[in-house]
């Protein structure tokens, strides 16, 4: 089931493209990289659990590229765009093919069910 987000005919004109264009740079910069790399680890500065996923990739001998936005505090508001973005409200945020498959935790159940291997092996 979708999440629920606000229609734009709920979002008065006169505001629309400032919405749109919120931390657009954030966003462009996030969907080039998962475009153009099999593994994407979107984190900040000094959280344990952006370092757990990366330490863990490096383990499998996964390559991966990683993006970071600040510390916990900085740049919170561009970390919001992606939040808002993904509806994922945690860091990290790990893409696999170019799709969220979730944080920390979510990698390692997926790399010991071997479905992260099955994804990265996949075409695409």
């Amino acid at each position: 089931m979708p999440r629920p987000i606000l229609a734009s005919s709920q979002v008065h004109p006169a505001v629309r493209e400032r919405i749109a264009q919120l931390h657009a740079d954030v966003l462009a910069e996030v969907r080039e990289a998962i475009a153009q790399h099999a593994v994407v680890v979107v984190g900040m500065f000094a959280n344990p659990f952006v370092l757990r996923a990366r330490a863990e990739l490096r383990r499998a001998g996964i390559a991966h590229h990683y993006i970071g936005y600040g510390g916990y505090l900085s740049q919170w508001r561009r970390r919001n765009a992606l939040k808002m973005w993904t509806g994922w409200p945690t860091f990290p945020m790990v893409f696999v093919r170019g799709v969220l498959i979730g944080g920390a935790q979510d990698l390692t159940a997926l790399r010991r069910s071997g479905e992260l291997q099955r994804m990265l092996d996949s075409a695409g």
